[in-house]
């Protein structure tokens, strides 16, 4: 990639793909002519010497394709090739084709407004300073146009294609076609004219009809770039593959690289469809797509809560027959029979049949889908949902009696395949898009399982309908000192006296921020009780003063913060463990090498191959043989094998060089003590190299090494405040006394307990029965102060190549020590190499704790690794902790 090129990636940070297209487009333009009428037949062949499956422009000018799965980022990477283009070549006037007016009105929004969060030009200066001027199909007759031609700089015309392949209506031009009183012309023949003017369209699908591809090209550009998801054109006879593609992505590989959401297919368990007529088919369907949305929506809450990241409200796709199908899908979902009328007011149609106020006040709630101001939560559909809707919270969707077309059947599932945050978070359910299968769809998604699917379907999920039959409730376990706070303003909210109700508001209002306050310094003490000490209390009142100085009360509160500052640093003392603030990453640096060995050579017995041509006329088929003169051979045969082993990955030459000779002399040692003649020696190796190499290869796989990195030198800070935690609860289910036996007990993972003395919460869940065991024995052992099931954003331990965060189970506080605590399968212990990387991790954690704690006088830390079966309520702390403390490789 050449330095523009590189430059631009980089500004746009561009995703592999949008860089290797730019690549693409930044070879062919110092190849080709770039210029008005250039010789289409000479410009292919060198499109196809560099891109073969480029074999015709299928355009009267130089017009390649780049076929980008749905969701990879096509408009983007429009941007991408505007700015090389006029950075690299100059160019400065450009026409943005969309297919339909919703992609057209995308397009005007990502191309003009620098505030938008898709600007395309975001972080290129050039355009900062002198923005590039957007001519739409709009603006582009009036006062507007003519400062266009005026214009020093870039040009970009955005267009619906519309605007010029509409039909003559009472014998008269398209209205880009006629006379313009400023130009003397028409529009069109201006922009046909420029000498400079570059064609990109967007969805070029839709650009191969005979009328579409005649206005094309009449306008004459110099260079065509097209973008499409779906390469082919659909035929009653078959798809017609393009045959000017230079680059595909495809969304199989999208999925595999993480950019776009993981389509899964899900169908009710021990199921049979044929027992069902369509009408009770569809409902039962509604029902279980709908399950599996209530489930996402507590899932996505959670990890928003969880990360805190801005929370994503899901939908639902429901796929109609026809107008009428949906029309009674709607009644079902309407009716109080359907979860008791819920969605009655959450469901919308989409079809074509819609006209005047019905269909704008549907299109505005489909645009505004993601706002959750916007109460739709389902939206039934007739075919109607093709490009351009580009949302990123679709997550079900519902396909009902549909026999589509592949291409629509494709762009239908790609409307949900965006991913909300960007990228894909590891959490399942939030990278995921549900399918919910019936019968005439299956034969689709197994095709979708085939090879060669552009979609390449890989989960299966089972419904449970017992399971997701019940509705879920997100639930918040606060830190004890919240939980309290919380308590005491339901308490006052119930006073009656309003006097007496506004001065205990006063009171909770006080110690909430002094609370605040003081988790916000956590920064300026060594340990919490320093918030004992006059200076630290001087300076907290002061940042206290300043909060409330506008305050209708202040005089009031900066009163009650005076008298309460006492109680309140007590109250946070009692109720935390001091955890101190670290990030425990690796470092880059990643050692990887091969151990030295001597090369097992038994198997190497390559003979000669013959070298005599075999030559047969195509007259009368006799054949002849002509002996070989000589063969050229390019380098040592050395410098052969060697060449070919340098491809492996693993193989670094400049580290491994001498290893490499080492074992390739042997090899050629072998050969020589059978072979008669350096000319035998050539041969073999010549026509064996990738064997040989292949059996060297896999030797020194078998003593390669990989060291886990060594962690990076951390920064310790004081303590951290006792992070939240967000559950999911069955609406149904109570709040279970944690001491209670819950069978079977594979249901403890989705129970919530409460009723724990010395936790730091005051609800938590248990991942297993071990868990929930171990917390009785830190509520009965005297040993313990205090303890808290760490919430996932309570610690910053990284670990496999920094890539995932550790979650310790428990933390507890004794008098004399304060342990990290694991509690794993026995087996996992001894075997799990996982296990033993998130235990290095989080002993480093303890070591820098420890060291920090024992300069400002508080507590060790240790790291424990319990076995399963050693969690027992007659257990004591004192003997596990001894027992199975963990020290290894430190």
């Amino acid at each position: 990639m050449n330095r523009i090129a590189n430059n631009i990636k980089n500004r746009l940070s561009l995703r592999s793909p949008q860089a290797e297209s730019l690549e693409i487009l930044s070879i062919l333009a110092d190849k080709l002519e770039l210029k008005k009428n250039a010789d289409v037949v000479k410009e292919l062949e060198k499109v196809k010497s560099l891109y073969p499956i480029c074999v015709n422009f299928e355009r009267e000018f130089p017009s390649m394709c780049f076929a980008l799965a749905t969701g990879v980022g096509k408009t983007r990477l429009m941007g991408a090739f505007i700015t090389y283009l006029y950075l690299a070549k100059g160019i400065k006037n450009f026409f943005v084709m969309s297919p339909n007016l919703t992609i057209y009105n995308k397009l005007k929004e990502d191309f003009s407004n620098p505030n938008h969060p898709k600007f395309v030009f975001k972080g290129i200066a050039e355009f900062a300073q002198t923005p590039p001027k957007i001519i739409t199909g709009d603006n582009y007759q009036f006062e507007a146009i003519q400062d266009a031609f005026s214009h020093k700089e870039v040009s970009i015309n955005v267009f619906n294609i519309s605007k010029l392949n509409a039909e003559s209506r009472g014998g008269k031009e398209p209205r880009i076609k006629r006379l313009s009183e400023y130009i003397g012309d028409s529009y069109f023949n201006y922009l046909a004219g420029l000498d400079d003017l570059v064609l990109l369209m967007d969805e070029s699908h839709h650009y191969r009809a005979d009328r579409g591809m005649a206005v094309i090209n009449e306008l004459n550009p110099i260079l065509g770039l097209e973008l499409t998801a779906t390469p082919k054109i659909e035929r009653s006879s078959g798809n017609i593959k393009f045959k000017n593609v230079v680059y595909e992505y495809s969304l199989a590989r999208a999925i595999e690289d993480g950019f776009v959401k993981e389509p899964a297919v899900a169908t009710r368990r021990n199921f049979d469809p044929a027992q069902y007529g369509a009408s009770e088919l569809d409902r039962i369907k509604l029902e279980d797509g709908i399950r599996i949305h209530e489930d996402t929506k507590v899932a996505l809450e959670i990890y928003a809560r969880d990360n805190r990241v801005k929370q994503v409200k899901p939908f639902v796709l429901v796929v109609a027959k026809d107008t009428a199908h949906a029309s009674e899908l709607n009644e079902i979902i309407s009716s109080q029979e359907f979860f008791k009328g819920y969605y009655a007011d959450k469901v919308i149609e989409i079809h074509s049949n819609q006209r005047g106020t019905e269909k704008d006040d549907n299109i505005e709630q489909l645009i505004s889908l993601e706002s959750f101001d916007n109460k739709t939560e389902i939206v039934i559909h007739v075919n109607m949902l093709k490009e351009g809707w580009d949302v990123t919270n679709l997550y079900t969707i519902i396909p009902l009696r549909t026999s589509a077309s592949e291409t629509l059947t494709e762009q239908t599932i790609g409307r949900g395949l965006r991913l909300p945050y960007g990228k894909t978070t590891g959490d399942p359910k939030v990278d995921k898009l549900t399918i919910v299968a019936h019968d005439k769809f299956q034969a689709i998604l197994d095709k979708a399982n085939k090879p060669d699917s552009i979609i390449k379907l890989k989960n299966i999920i089972e419904i449970d309908d017992k399971e997701l039959a019940e509705t879920k409730e997100v639930l918040i376990s606060s830190n004890n000192i919240q939980a309290k706070l919380q308590q005491q303003k339901e308490e006052i909210s119930k006073i009656s006296d309003k006097e007496e109700r506004t001065k205990k508001e006063v009171q909770l209002k006080s110690k909430s921020q002094l609370v605040e306050i003081i988790n916000s310094m956590n920064d300026s003490v060594t340990k919490v009780d320093n918030f004992k000490n006059e200076d630290i209390k001087t300076e907290v009142l002061n940042k206290y003063k300043k909060t409330v100085a506008e305050d209708l009360f202040r005089e009031e509160l900066i009163k009650e913060a005076e008298e309460a500052y006492i109680s309140v640093t007590e109250e946070v003392i009692n109720n935390i463990i001091e955890i101190p603030r670290i990030t425990i990453q690796q470092s880059d640096d990643v050692e990887s090498g091969f151990n030295d060995f001597d090369l097992d050579t038994f198997s190497l017995n390559y003979q000669p191959v013959s070298e005599e041509i075999l030559r047969k006329s195509l007259k009368d088929g006799q054949q002849d043989i002509v002996s070989s003169l000589g063969r050229f051979v390019r380098d040592t045969p050395e410098n052969i094998i060697v060449n070919e082993l340098i491809d492996s990955p693993e193989i670094d030459y400049d580290e491994q060089v001498v290893l490499l000779y080492k074992l390739v002399d042997q090899a050629i040692d072998k050969f020589n003590s059978y072979l008669t003649t350096p000319e035998e020696l050539d041969n073999v190796v010549q026509y064996n190299k990738r064997e040989i190499a292949k059996l060297i290869y896999s030797q020194m796989m078998e003593h390669f090494y990989c060291k886990v990195p060594e962690y990076q030198e951390a920064k310790v800070y004081p303590f951290t405040a006792i992070e939240p935690h967000n559950y999911s609860k069955l609406s149904s289910d109570i709040i279970h006394y944690f001491r209670e036996t819950i069978t079977p007990t594979k249901s403890i993972p989705s129970k919530l307990f409460s009723g724990f003395k010395k936790a730091c919460h005051d609800l938590y869940k248990f991942d297993s029965k071990t868990e929930k065991d171990f917390a009785i024995i830190l509520e009965d052992d005297n040993a313990v102060d205090k303890w808290l099931r760490p919430s996932k954003s309570q610690f910053r331990i990284y670990w496999k190549h920094n890539s995932k965060r550790y979650e310790p189970d428990f933390v507890v506080e004794t008098k004399n020590c304060i342990y990290l605590i694991e509690t794993k399968k026995a087996q996992d212990i001894e075997e799990s190499s996982d296990v033993q990387e998130k235990a290095i991790a989080a002993l480093i954690y303890c070591k820098n704790s420890s060291e920090y704690t024992k300069k400002v006088g508080g507590k060790p830390w240790k790291y424990i690794l319990i076995p399963h079966d050693a969690v027992m309520q007659n257990m004591s702390i004192e003997t596990l902790t001894k027992k199975f403390e963990y020290n290894q490789g430190l």
